[in-house]
């Protein structure tokens, strides 16, 4: 695995500077979700703070705030706020709609919305945090900002639909899959990351430059994600491994693999990602597979070029704290521990 593991500490510290440095605004950001999802239904009320305090990272408005502190908006502004929340929203409503169509019952290690509550009750409210999302894009008043953030919601959905559309195929083309994992992930990293640029008003230089650094820094994170499905036996990050292959879906490493494989070894993938369920046997045989042809590191190689080229695109940048901070955070999609 190369430098994944012992970079975990470095990469963890460059997430831990980003949260203290943006604290007060990470709050603010915080209070502002609870207080737009205030609803008289109790039921709403309930999943959502449920849901909002089930462990995640806030990564994606860490970035938003980041960025347009890099970019040079002005500290004392709120807009940062406000629109770094309407991302979280996206990206939790996003969440609710996975664990339906992944009929998921974990995610962070707890029980999912849908597992308690149900699928209609998790898509509707899923729904409700969209509509607030968007409340906060008309209330800001920023057209570029509206059609940029409405354009990738679209672009969200349809990476899902396209996912389910390749669902259980074993040769799937590595070009097809990275443009999947374009649209559901990066997408919204690298409209979050240009979304600081837009407030600060920048440049097209700019904007292009943090939009490229999030939409690799989401490639990178996604792989990663991926490739952790087959890394190991225990759960990480709450996620059981084997979650992504008994649910048919063919990512990196199998797709390296199928690459790699002699023609045996593709027919026995193609006729176990043709079952309705896959078997133990069947994870055990193609976690051989993996091993065989080492299509996990191959697939931190392939996450790394992202991580790379996410690092090198805010070289435009003056050097300061920020732009340090979110230079090293690269390396967190990759070697996070959390």
């Amino acid at each position: 695995m190369g430098s994944v593991i012992p970079l975990q500490k470095s990469a963890n510290s460059a997430y831990l500077d980003l949260k203290n440095l943006l604290s007060e605004k990470i709050a603010e950001v915080e209070k502002l979700i609870e207080l737009k999802l205030e609803s008289k239904v109790g039921l709403i009320k309930k999943m959502s703070a449920y849901h909002l305090s089930s462990g995640g990272k806030r990564l994606r408005a860490l970035l938003t705030l980041g960025s347009a502190r890099l970019a040079g908006y002005d500290t004392l502004g709120k807009r940062d706020v406000s629109l770094s929340a309407c991302v979280e929203l996206i990206h939790n409503a996003t969440l609710l709609h996975d664990d339906v169509i992944d009929e998921s019952d974990l995610r962070r290690g707890i029980k999912t919305s849908n597992a308690l509550w149900g699928n209609q009750s998790s898509i509707l409210v899923g729904d409700y945090l969209l509509s607030r999302c968007f409340e906060i894009m008309v209330d800001d008043g920023d057209l570029e900002i509206l059609k940029l953030l409405s354009s990738t919601s679209a672009k969200i959905a349809q990476g899902e639909v396209m996912q389910l559309e390749h669902k259980g195929e074993a040769d799937l083309l590595e070009e097809t899959y990275i443009d999947i994992i374009n649209l559901k992930t990066a997408a919204l990293f690298s409209a979050s990351t240009k979304t600081g640029a837009c407030l600060a008003k920048s440049n097209e230089k700019e904007k292009n430059s943090l939009e490229s650094y999030g939409k690799n820094i989401g490639l990178a994170f996604q792989i990663a994600d991926d490739a952790l499905d087959y890394y190991s036996k225990e759960i990480i990050f709450g996620k059981k491994i084997g979650k992504d292959f008994y649910e048919g879906k063919v990512t990196l490493p199998l797709i390296i693999i199928f690459q790699r494989a002699n023609t045996d070894e593709r027919n026995f993938l193609i006729e176990i990602f043709k079952k309705y369920q896959r078997t133990k046997e069947d994870f055990e045989k193609t976690l051989q597979l993996i091993k065989k042809y080492k299509a996990v590191e191959a697939s931190f190689q392939r996450a790394e070029y992202f991580v790379n080229v996410s690092h090198d695109t805010l070289g435009l940048f003056k050097d300061c704290p920020e732009k340090k901070i979110l230079q090293n955070l690269t390396g967190f999609s990759l070697n996070r521990s959390f």
